[in-house]
């Protein structure tokens, strides 16, 4: 439904564009105070019961983003957008699902991290400079990129090319955010196929951007927008010529190809000495993968146990009937899909460790190519500590420097063996972990030195002068519950230097006669 049509002539434009870029996921006008005929406002409304909503982010000015936090107004109707257009810089064109202000007065915005992302209407490229013109930059979309940009939008040293979709990719929890995965390597290559023109390559992909509005508009073309598949075709093509491959969405009418027949499937099951030891996953896991495995592939639970009962009997130390029986009843909970590609190069990293596999999982679906185990292991490790930071930096709220997981939900939430995650707790000089009571009342906290820190800036804002009275105690009770890691001393040693500092400023403050008193 278009909206505000009611509105003068000389929002048209702008209006299209808003409507291109919001799709149905923001209400049409403003609940509270529209100003939107009656009538008009309850028709909107009618059509607005049929789809989701969210909210959008937007902020008065660029220095408003801070080091403590993002200082902002939540935004849920277009037409409040349209209204507010010229009162704004920056915004964010695609919308989130949960939407909340971090501080009483409401003046701090949070819940703009990607997981928090209900779908994606665009793509849009950073170009920091001006050296390259209007027509350079459409020049390169048509002969390096997708092809025409939607809108482009100038910005004090450049220039924003949005590529605005015809449908919006939706995300969801239910499949472990995999449209996410496509779009994030989606706007990579856009991002690459646009560095004749020094596009940045380091762009927040669904962050804030420019807000368009009826003065910063330079190019504008309707007719140029993009069907998701089209874009995930287009994405293979690039990855493809660079022979870089990732998890892709499945393509209708593919011929499946079963998992059963890949050579990494045939190696693990006909591996017998599977036990496992202490850091090391064993006999449990690997039956769960393979479980999975037949899930996946469609089999019954009957057949997986007649399949899996003759894998076991096959181990030189096999599980116990009742254990193997739990496992497959564990696989087809309905808690789970399928395997895990994690899993399956861990197991054949650690069972089948001198042979090399392109692992397949189920069709189009993941390729990954295994490395030689010695550069895979510290590659590995820097992956899940970088997703376990992303994990916590989306769950985590300004005021509070832990998010309280059990180390068994942080596992399942990241999918990381828990063998993976206490080696990598001991060597992570970014990932810190704390404990809070003992038995069954203890809470395991979870933070990075990075976001601590800025719970630490937060505390100062928040406090004031009152900063260092107060802050030495709350630091010490927490400090004294932190669990040894790499990490810890770094952070440690921060927290000194900033006490120091900010002692040493309460001095240098003081009138100049007080300071050189006695």
């Amino acid at each position: 439904m278009a909206f505000l049509t009611c509105m003068e002539p000389k929002k048209d434009k702008l209006t299209k564009v808003f409507n291109m870029i919001f799709h149905e996921g923001l209400l049409t006008f403003n609940p509270k105070a529209s100003k939107a005929p009656v009538l008009v406002q309850l028709q909107a409304k009618e059509a607005d019961m049929r789809d989701k909503k969210g909210a959008i982010f937007v902020v008065r000015d660029k220095s408003h983003f801070t080091a403590s936090g993002v200082k902002g107004v939540i935004m849920t109707s277009k037409e409040t957008v349209l209204a507010q257009v010229d009162n704004f810089t920056h915004f964010t064109p695609n919308v989130y699902r949960h939407y909340e202000y971090a501080d009483s007065k409401r003046r701090y915005i949070k819940g703009f991290e990607e997981q928090n992302l209900q779908q994606i209407n665009a793509f849009v490229v950073d170009i920091d400079t001006k050296k390259h013109t209007v027509q350079d930059i459409l020049l390169a979309c048509l002969d390096d990129s997708i092809g025409r940009p939607t809108i482009i939008v100038e910005t004090t040293r450049g220039y924003q090319v949005y590529f605005l979709l015809a449908a919006p990719f939706f995300l969801t929890n239910k499949t472990e955010f995999r449209s996410l995965k496509v779009a994030k390597r989606i706007a990579d290559n856009l991002k690459r196929s646009l560095k004749s023109v020094e596009a940045d390559p380091f762009c927040n992909d669904f962050g804030f951007f420019r807000m368009p509005n009826r003065q910063n508009i330079v190019w504008s073309d309707e007719t140029a927008i993009y069907n998701p598949a089209t874009l995930i075709d287009w994405s293979v093509r690039r990855d493809n010529d660079i022979n870089r491959p990732l998890f892709v969405v499945p393509t209708p009418g593919a011929k499946k190809v079963s998992v059963m027949d890949t050579e990494w499937f045939q190696a693990l099951i006909n591996a017998v000495d599977i036990k496992g030891k202490k850091g090391q996953i064993g006999r449990n896991n690997t039956l769960f993968t393979l479980a999975l495995t037949c899930l996946q592939e469609g089999w019954s639970k009957d057949r997986t146990m007649d399949f899996l009962d003759e894998f076991n009997y096959r181990l030189n130390c096999p599980l116990s009937g009742s254990s193997l029986k739990s496992v497959i009843e564990s696989a087809y909970s309905g808690k789970y899909h399928g395997p895990a590609k994690e899993y399956v190069e861990e197991l054949l990293a650690t069972y089948v460790p001198n042979r090399t596999f392109e692992v397949k999982l189920g069709g189009k679906g993941w390729y990954k190519f295994k490395k030689a185990r010695e550069n895979r292991e510290r590659s590995h490790c820097h992956e899940w500590e970088q997703d376990i930071i992303n994990y916590i930096t989306a769950e985590k709220s300004v005021s509070e420097p832990f998010i309280w997981r059990t180390q068994k939900e942080l596992c399942e939430a990241i999918k990381i063996p828990s063998s993976t995650l206490n080696k990598l707790l001991k060597e992570s000089k970014k990932i810190i972990k704390t404990t809070k009571g003992k038995g069954r009342n203890a809470k395991t906290g979870w933070t990075t030195v990075e976001l601590y820190i800025q719970y630490i800036i937060w505390l100062k804002q928040d406090l004031g002068t009152r900063f260092a009275e107060f802050l030495r105690p709350i630091i010490q009770e927490q400090m004294a519950l932190l669990e040894p890691s790499a990490g810890y001393t770094t952070l440690v040693n921060y927290v000194q230097k900033l006490l120091k500092e900010q002692h040493l400023t309460e001095q240098l403050s003081m009138p100049e006669s007080l300071l050189h008193t006695g």
